[in-house]
């Protein structure tokens, strides 16, 4: 394996006495300078090897003589340095990488982390945020720029938000903070309320997803990455103020101490009005003898019961670099929400008193140790406990229509239906990794996710709490096992097995009207396994292939709702999918010029496929609920390509298209499956199916002074036209389709001295394109933001 003259060197210089070889591996990208951490460092012709740490630091005992060091990381050029060795003498040699070059699209850059995602075998792309960070954009929007992504909102600032991943949404996507699953942490920390500066990247993991996550998830996994390197200090402040009365601001402070004590705190808030105007039909109108109308005109309206706010606080404290830790930190988040409902699920139904609030608070531990016990042994332990508390307020004697008038509820109190009910949610997460490095070319994977959930409900109409005696809980338990051999940079092999586990209980109606509950329980268990490889065919030239027989597990929100406008079903069965992606890129660098190439493949068959559909009520309401859909399949494809040129250019873009198909032959519960269905081999409802976003990006490197830089952006996104409801239904009716949107932003920056002071400017959607989505709910039109932006320190 090793050179025949690195094994005479070393026997050349086999002395008994021992030193010590110590250094630090980096890179430098973008003019920064980045620790390369997980980089394989040894000594050619020796057994003495391993891997640097997160810091980038490695330490290699050996005996005395003459050697050649060798440190190789995907994404950089492997790099040689012969090394003599004294005895009892420690040796320091730091080491510079050099990036590979390639060229960078949206969504890969040449960074150690990302490139660690790229490289894998899984069908996998991350989003490095330091470009954005000037931008007002969120989290979500960032990951809207991904390859197969789409983001789904039903309004404006702190609007309900899913996401779309290659065909799948909502629950199918699971989001995880450092590996953390967020699953029942609050509305503040949704992907469309965080700051873009809370992550060093976003990782997506499209389909098949690692034994790592240890998740359920069947659409693929979006991991948030902070940033965990060592820094002496430093200081992240902005302030943004936009349309519609838009406020929004973070501050993000932390220091490492030569001891090794460490803390970070992290604050954000959200404020908008969003008083946008939308188009509205089927509007209500009362004339001046009590009596109302509803005629099919289309007003243009403003949203006047919409306004949003939440602040959150994330303090963490620790120590780094110990003996018995790498890192073990304390953490605390503290978050407060408020926000009016405007609207029901669909928008001809509107409230002008109805809101909710809620805060949450959440005590962490997180502790990682390398080389725990035997050297290649690797733990990491996250501990988290979540309570939250959410009331809904829905007490209005009033109804209101679309022009803000009112009149009085001849039905009673509360627009929706009557309640101020207090709801409390209690949630236990707790995810452990072992990772076990056996050599350069085989390592192991253990990880197993606990997580329990508990909430209890109490109606305070009274003026006094009364529980209801009805509890709502789940535990769950997901452990994965997975080998991967990597004999070279060309290639690596991943194998894995899964096993799920869920215990539910909750109340289910025993009669039409729901006037009568009873307390049901049931548990699930189930495996899965699959398996994932890439291998570089030809330098630049990458394919990736993976499979999973997977299980998702229904959600909190599916199983339980959210006590307002989702309706919950207890007794939801998990889905279970056949998934297969298949992956190439392929990245050429001529002189100046960069090429990048993207198109992908993927088919899921999925059954017991968990389905949000509209249930009408009493009074011309809606509540969302969850069911249970037979078999679905999804045929689809992404395509993706962009173009640099030296440091001034970069145009590229994405396209994709999802199939995603009703393949249940007979309606489901129809005797002997007699009955046919009449939407078989439709598409499923209110789900967009081709899509494509483009962007252009002008740099001015040291603009006024050395070290300034001016960026120029414009980008756009397409949508094609598709039914809210069955395919079979809207064909021919513009009353149940989302129609054509083609969207265009426009963003300029400066960043001076070294980008510690920063302004930018942002116009969206400039030529006030009518854009809509779930279930035709309206999103805002023309819409201008500033933002100013200051960064010290590390």
């Amino acid at each position: 394996m090793f050179p025949l003259q690195a094994k005479r060197n070393h026997h050349k210089g086999d002395h008994s006495a021992g030193t010590l070889l110590s250094g630090q591996v980096v890179a430098f990208e973008a003019g920064e300078k980045r620790v390369v951490d997980f980089a394989t460092i040894y000594l050619k012709g020796s057994p003495v090897g391993g891997t640097t740490d997160e810091q980038g630091r490695y330490r290699l005992k050996a005996r005395a003589g003459e050697y050649t060091l060798a440190v190789s990381a995907i994404g950089y050029e492997p790099f040689e340095k012969k090394v003599s060795l004294k005895p009892d003498q420690h040796t320091q040699i730091d080491v510079t990488l050099t990036p590979r070059a390639q060229a960078l699209d949206e969504v890969t850059v040449v960074s150690t982390g990302v490139n660690r995602v790229k490289n894998s075998a899984y069908n996998a792309v991350a989003v490095d945020t330091r470009e954005m960070q000037n931008s007002t954009k969120n989290l979500s929007d960032a990951l809207a720029k991904a390859p197969g992504m789409k983001l789904r909102e039903s309004g404006g600032v702190g609007s309900d938000m899913q996401l779309m991943l290659d065909g799948f949404s909502g629950k199918h996507v699971k989001v995880f903070i450092d590996g953390v699953p967020q699953e029942g942490v609050g509305s503040s920390f949704g992907l469309n309320n965080i700051p873009i500066s809370f992550a060093d990247r976003i990782e997506i993991y499209k389909g098949v997803v690692p034994v790592g996550f240890g998740t359920d998830a069947i659409g693929g996994v979006i991991n948030i990455v902070t940033n965990k390197q060592r820094r002496n200090w430093f200081l992240d402040a902005a302030y943004s103020y936009g349309s519609f009365n838009t406020h929004k601001s973070h501050v993000n402070i932390g220091q490492s101490f030569k001891n090794g004590l460490t803390y970070e705190v992290n604050l954000f808030q959200n404020y908008s009005d969003n008083d946008y105007r939308i188009d509205a039909d089927h509007v209500e109108q009362w004339n001046d003898d009590g009596s109302s109308i509803i005629t099919d005109e289309v007003f243009r309206v403003k949203r006047f019961n919409d306004t949003y706010h939440n602040e959150a606080v994330v303090a963490k404290a620790g120590v780094t670099g110990k003996p018995w830790a790498d890192r073990l930190m304390l953490g605390f988040t503290y978050s407060h929400m408020y926000k009016e409902i405007q609207t029901g699920v669909r928008q001809h139904t509107v409230f002008g008193e109805k809101h909710r609030r809620g805060y949450s608070l959440m005590p962490s531990l997180e502790y990682s140790k390398r080389n725990l016990l035997t050297r290649g042994l690797d733990l990491t332990l996250t501990v988290n406990y979540n309570r939250n508390i959410t009331t809904h307020i829905d007490t209005a004697s009033y109804r209101y229509n679309w022009f803000g008038q009112r009149r009085p509820n001849t039905n009673g109190r509360g627009e929706q239906s009557e309640q101020y009910a207090r709801a409390h949610n209690d949630n236990w997460n707790t995810t452990l990794t072992l990772n076990y490095r056996i050599n350069r070319a085989n390592t192991l994977t253990f990880n197993n996710v606990w997580n329990a959930f508990h909430r209890t409900n109490a109606s305070l109409l009274t003026g006094t709490a009364i529980e209801n005696e009805f509890a709502k809980e789940t535990r769950k338990n997901i452990a994965g096992l997975s080998y991967r051999l990597m004999p070279s940079d060309r290639w690596n092999l991943s194998i894995f097995g899964k096993y799920y586990h869920q215990y539910v209980s909750g109340p289910v109606a025993t009669d039409a009207n729901a006037t009568d509950y009873v307390q049901v329980s049931r548990t699930v268990q189930q495996a899965g396994y699959g398996a994932a490889g890439t291998c570089f065919i030809l330098p630049g030239l990458q394919a990736k292939l993976s499979y999973e027989k997977a299980y998702r597990l229904p959600t909190i929100e599916e199983m339980f709702g959210d006590e307002d406008l989702e309706s919950g079903q207890v007794n939801l069965r998990p889905e279970n999918s056949h998934n297969v992606n298949l992956n190439l890129s392929y990245s050429r660098t001529l002189g100046k010029h960069s090429f990048y190439l993207e198109g992908g493949l993927l088919y899921r068959n999925t059954r017991d496929y968990i389905q949000r559909n509209i249930q009408d009520l009493s009074g011309g309401k809606e509540n969302a609920t969850y069911t249970n859909y037979g078999k679905v399949v999804t045929k689809g494809y992404n395509l993706s390509a962009r173009y640099s040129l030296a440091r001034w250019l970069s145009i590229g873009g994405n396209f994709s298209q999802m199939d995603v198909r009703d393949m249940e032959k007979y309606q489901i519960g129809s005797s002997g499956n007699s009955t046919p269905n009449l939407t078989y081999k439709a598409r499923m409802a209110n789900v967009p199916y081709m899509f494509a976003d483009s962007d252009i990006n002008l740099y001015w490197h040291d603009l006024g002074r050395k070290g300034n830089l001016l960026t120029l952006t414009y980008d756009n996104q397409y949508l094609h036209s598709f039914c809210y409801n069955s395919e079979v239904i809207g064909t021919n009716s513009s009353a149940y389709m989302i129609p054509d949107q083609f969207s265009h932003n426009l963003s300029i920056s400066y960043s001076l001295h070294q980008g510690r002071y920063n302004l930018s400017f942002e116009c969206r959607n400039f030529t006030d394109e009518k854009l809509y989505d779930n279930f035709s709910l309206q999103k805002a039109g023309r819409a201008f933001y500033g933002k100013i932006r200051i960064h010290f320190g590390d």
